[in-house]
C-alpha cells in the first residue's frame, strides 16, 4: 500500500525506567518519513547526565510537559508514546497536555498493563524493587529483559547504571494512587509482549480514556519493541490514517 503524507507529525517519546533519550534510536529509521521523532529524557542520565534524578510522578510529568512544549510546532499534530515507565508517565503528561487545549491524536503505550496493576502490592509476588540490596536488584533488572550483556556482564558498568535505575523504580513504585483519577480524551492503543506478567489484563487501559481504545499482543517479553519495530510503526501508521494525517 502506498500512503501519502498529509503533514509530519512530531512524535515524543518517553523512556523505560533506566533509558534515555538514545533508547528508541534502534527504530528511528523506520519512522523518519512519517514523523519529527522527538525521544525526550528525564534528568539524570544521557544529555542530562548533570542533572539530579526526579524521585517521584509529579515532577517527571511536570518536566516531561516542560519539553513537550518547548518543541511543540503547533502547526502539526503530535503523537505521545512511553515504553514501561514512559507509559505510566505518558498518561499524566497527556493528561495534563490536554489541560492546555493542547490534544495529542494517540497516546501509544508499550510494556505496560496500565495503573493499578503492574505494581499491585497485593499480588504476593510484587516486591518494592528499589529498596532491594544491590544483587538483588541486579536480578530483578535481569528478568525484565532489555538490558545488554556487555553491561550485565561489566561489573563496573552495572554499577553506573544502578542509581539511575533506583530512582526510575522509585518514581513508578511510589504513590501508586497518582493516576487514579486520570482520565482522558485523547485515544489510547496499547501494546505488549506475550511473556509479560499481566498482559492479559492489558484492556486496563480502556478505564483511563474516553476516547477510542485498541490493543495488541506480541510475542516476546517485557522488551519485545526491539523484536517488533514495525509493528510499532504499523500502530504510528494506523493512527495517522485514522485521523486523517495519512492516506
Amino acid at each position: 500500500m502506498i500512503f501519502t503524507i498529509n503533514k509530519k507529525v512530531q512524535l515524543f517519546l518517553l523512556h523505560f525506567a533506566g533509558g534515555s533519550s538514545y533508547s528508541f534510536d534502534f527504530f528511528k529509521k523506520y519512522n523518519s518519513e512519517l514523523v519529527d521523532f522527538l525521544p525526550l529524557e528525564l534528568p539524570g542520565r544521557g544529555k542530562r547526565f548533570d542533572q539530579d534524578f526526579l524521585d517521584n510522578k509529579q515532577s517527571c510529568v511536570q518536566d516531561y510537559v516542560r519539553q513537550i512544549k518547548s518543541l511543540r510546532n503547533k502547526d502539526l499534530p503530535y503523537i505521545i508514546y512511553g515504553h514501561s515507565m514512559g507509559a505510566t508517565l505518558g498518561l499524566s503528561v497527556t493528561f495534563e497536555m490536554e489541560k492546555t487545549g493542547d490534544y495529542p491524536i494517540q497516546l501509544i503505550v508499550t510494556g505496560n498493563s496500565g495503573p493499578g496493576i503492574s505494581y499491585d502490592l497485593e499480588d504476593e509476588d510484587s516486591k518494592i524493587r528499589y529498596c532491594l540490596n544491590d544483587e538483588e536488584f541486579k536480578q530483578e533488572v535481569i528478568s525484565l529483559g532489555g538490558m545488554p550483556k556487555e553491561v550485565i556482564n561489566n561489573d563496573d558498568l552495572f554499577e553506573f547504571f544502578i542509581p539511575i535505575l533506583r530512582a526510575d523504580f522509585k518514581v513508578v513504585e511510589t504513590n501508586l494512587d497518582y493516576e487514579k483519577n486520570t482520565v482522558i480524551k485523547t485515544p489510547i492503543h496499547a501494546l505488549m509482549g506475550s511473556e509479560e506478567k499481566h498482559q492479559d489484563k492489558i484492556d486496563n487501559w480502556s478505564e483511563y480514556t474516553i476516547g477510542h481504545f485498541d490493543y495488541d499482543i506480541l510475542n516476546g517479553d517485557h522488551f519485545f519493541i526491539y523484536d517488533h519495530p514495525q509493528k510499532v510503526t504499523e500502530t504510528f501508521k494506523n493512527c495517522l490514517t485514522n485521523t486523517g494525517v495519512l492516506y
